[in-house]
C-alpha cells in the first residue's frame, strides 16, 4: 500500500448541503434555519458566552487571578539534599537556614529522590515511607511530628 493509494472509507465523506436552492432540494426557502428569530437572520449570531441578557457564567464567577487561595504550605525536600544541611538534627529551621525550603512554607516533607551517604537525624518533618527506610538503613533516626505520627491502637 502506498500513500497515493489511500482513500477514505466508503460512506465516511458526505457532499455538503447546498441550502436555499428551491423546494425540491429539501433545504429551500428558510434553508434549515427555521422561521423568524435572531438565528434565522443573516449575521444574527450573538457572541460566545451570551446568555440572553442573563449575567453570563464567566462574569458570575469570582475573579482571583493566578494566586491560589490556599498556597502550597508543604515544601518538598529531596532525600539527597539532606546532605547539604550542616546540623546534627535536621528540622524545619535547619532546612530554612540551608535555603532548601522557602520561609513562606509552613511544613516540609522529605521524599525519596537521590542518594544519601551520611547518617542523619530528622526531627519534626514529614517523611515518606521510602525516605524513612533509606534514612534508617544508614543508621539515621526519624522523629515524626505529632500531627503526622500514625495513631497507635
Amino acid at each position: 500500500m502506498r500513500l497515493n493509494e489511500l482513500s477514505p472509507g466508503v460512506g465516511s465523506k458526505f457532499e455538503r448541503k447546498r441550502v436555499g436552492r428551491g423546494i425540491g432540494s429539501g433545504t429551500g426557502k428558510t434553508g434549515g434555519r427555521g422561521h423568524k428569530g435572531q438565528k434565522s437572520r443573516s449575521g444574527g449570531f450573538h457572541k460566545v458566552g451570551f446568555e440572553g441578557g442573563q449575567m453570563p457564567f464567566q462574569r458570575r464567577l469570582p475573579k482571583r487571578g493566578f494566586t491560589p487561595l490556599q498556597p502550597n504550605a508543604v515544601a518538598q525536600v529531596r532525600l539527597g539534599d539532606l546532605a547539604l544541611v550542616d546540623a546534627e538534627v535536621i528540622d524545619f529551621a535547619a532546612l530554612v537556614a540551608a535555603k532548601l525550603v522557602p520561609s513562606s512554607a509552613k511544613r516540609a516533607k522529605v521524599f525519596l529522590c537521590g542518594n544519601l551517604e551520611k547518617k542523619v537525624a530528622v526531627s519534626g518533618l514529614g517523611v515518606t515511607k521510602g525516605a524513612k527506610s533509606a534514612i534508617e538503613a544508614l543508621g539515621g533516626t526519624v522523629t515524626m511530628p505529632e500531627a503526622e505520627a500514625p495513631a497507635s491502637a
